[in-house]
């Protein structure tokens, strides 16, 4: 038989694959948390440490010509056959590392302990990943800016509890959830200033290594950590044990926790409008796609269900997080970094999955127009018997009694629509003899019209969109 071991992706399909390998998530973001750019960062910083150990005597020219000729000349392969000997992932790419730098390799991680090298490109991944996220951000808030521009005067119904209440418009409730995007994206811009790698502080955060290594130099130990991480283009943590503060994942994973709640509220609800029972929403289709195997007639709406439960993963990433911070014992124990390695990836990779998905489906939502007039009509009529109830009261109507006859009414109206007839209550109400010693034929008609009771629906929106629409057109950065 002939070995699938490869395919033209260059994908291993004899072993194991994450579906985050397969499936979910961009090339882009899968780049940033591959191996090869793990390890290339890795080398980044190992390169930079180098060159300001050289500018002050401690490597010489020759052998840091070397090593930065080797930077990039990667072996995963021997890397992973030393690791299988020594078990410690670092040092195998220092000695792999080694083997093609013969001047410079013994020079390599000079003074260094392990974190000084991970962490810190752990940081700068980290800052690539949260840069593709903040411009999905903004593109998906941009997609909702179209969508509630082009709806705001669209009166529809309500629901609380999932039951009819009263009249809104799609533009308004569109702007809730971006109103949710654009507080993640506050947030994830508020956070970026404490994102800080360890700096170059070796084994326990004190420098100790570095300042004996220094100790015939004018330089100090924070000459050089500032010279590496200007270089490495981020910012050093002030006190560390021999990790940056584990707080920072939370952080990062909080960010990343919020936006998956935002997804998933919006994703939730546009499944629940595509059920029949409401009918008025559905994900975009193409003409050949296949909603079910056993049923052909199905259209499940299984994009908004994908991004659902890939949420749901992501939240339950918070525990690690808060666990790592809250209990690295010490200056450090290794129980963070096996979390550590799944969460931070897979966390990116579920969110851009989700984000992307997410923007295609409110670009290319359909909204069944009719059928929201119809739900409108079905039932907007209960929610304006409060109109009712208030303007025969101010005619001097009992408040308690007119709430209870419409109450009445009200139920009977429920009854016909439950047996599957028309909404009767406007019939109803306007046969009404008590109603009508206070209220005209005219003033019910008027004040039982649905889009009249929409409050400033429309002036919220437009305020809405005049913060939004700026959005997508400023610059990353």
């Amino acid at each position: 038989m002939k070995s699938l071991k490869f395919n033209q992706d260059n994908i291993n399909y004899s072993t194991y694959q994450s579906p985050f390998s397969l499936r979910y998530g961009s090339e882009e973001m899968r780049k940033i948390w591959s191996e090869e750019n793990k390890r290339l960062t890795w080398r980044k910083v190992w390169a930079e440490l180098a060159k300001a150990q050289s500018k002050i005597g401690l490597i010489s020219k020759k052998e840091l010509k070397d090593i930065l000729e080797n930077q990039n000349n990667l072996d995963i392969k021997r890397s992973r056959e030393i690791e299988k000997e020594i078990y410690h992932d670092v040092m195998s790419e220092i000695k792999a590392f080694a083997e093609k730098a013969k001047i410079g390799g013994g020079k390599i991680h000079l003074g260094a302990t392990s974190m000084d090298i991970t962490d810190n490109a752990d940081i700068i991944l980290t800052k690539q990943a949260l840069k593709i996220v903040k411009k999905r951000l903004k593109s998906l808030i941009n997609s909702f800016a179209v969508k509630i521009e082009k709806y705001k005067n669209l009166t529809c119904m309500g629901y609380t509890h999932l039951q009819p209440a009263e009249p809104t418009t799609l533009g308004y409730r569109l702007s809730f959830y971006a109103q949710d995007l654009l507080i993640d994206l506050k947030f994830l811009k508020k956070i970026e200033e404490l994102i800080k790698g360890k700096g170059i502080k070796g084994a326990v955060g004190t420098s100790a290594s570095y300042k004996k290594l220094l100790s015939e130099t004018k330089k100090t130990p924070s000459d050089l950590e500032n010279e590496v991480m200007k270089n490495l283009g981020i910012e050093a943590i002030d006190i560390s044990g021999q990790t940056y503060p584990r707080k920072i994942d939370l952080l990062i994973i909080e960010v990343l926790v919020n936006i998956a709640a935002s997804l998933n509220k919006f994703n939730f609800d546009l499944r629940i409008m595509q059920s029949p029972q409401f009918g008025e929403w559905s994900e975009p289709r193409s003409s050949k796609r296949v909603g079910s195997s056993a049923m052909p007639f199905k259209k499940n709406p299984d994009k908004a269900e994908k991004v659902c439960s890939l949420c749901r993963y992501v939240s339950s990433f918070f525990s690690p997080a808060w666990a790592n911070p809250a209990m690295s014992l010490l200056e450090r124990t290794l129980d963070d970094s096996a979390a550590k390695r799944i969460f931070l990836p897979e966390s990116f990779l579920a969110i851009d999955e989700c984000l992307k998905t997410t923007d295609d489906l409110v670009s290319g939502l359909t909204v069944f127009e009719k059928v929201v007039k119809n739900n409108l009509e079905r039932y907007g009529l209960f929610s304006a018997t409060e109109s009712v109830m208030m303007e025969a009261s101010k005619k001097g109507a009992d408040r308690q009694e007119m709430h209870e006859l419409i109450r009445e009414l009200s139920m009977k109206a429920w009854e016909e629509i439950q047996i599957g007839k028309l909404n009767p209550l406007k019939e109803l109400i306007l046969k009404n003899k008590k109603i009508k010693k206070y209220l005209s034929e005219k003033e019910i008609e008027r004040l039982l019209n649905p889009n009249d009771h929409i409050g400033n629906a429309l002036e919220k929106t437009e305020n809405f969109l005049k913060k939004i629409k700026p959005i997508a057109k400023t610059r990353i950065i």
